[in-house]
């Protein structure tokens, strides 16, 4: 059974980002997504990270709520 918290910070360390707080902002601040663009369509991920993005919310995964929250942050 996976314990890993289900949160931003656990999620940017999943996708191999810098997962403090202070870099959750600066990334989301500098990639904003277009009204009609996908989250796993932004030009910023790397292609595990969109595989990962993707797979997460194809299978209603652990993570999709997570995901879902950092999709809402980048078009705010």
């Amino acid at each position: 059974m996976d314990t890993t918290e289900n949160d931003l910070s656990h999620l940017f360390q999943q996708l191999g980002l810098g997962h403090k707080s202070e870099d959750i902002n600066d990334f989301v601040s500098q990639n904003k997504l277009a009204k009609h663009t996908l989250l796993i369509d932004a030009p910023c991920w790397n292609s595990s990270q969109r595989a990962f993005l993707k797979e997460a919310l194809v299978e209603d995964a652990q993570w999709s709520e997570v995901i879902d929250q950092l999709d809402v942050m980048m078009r705010e």
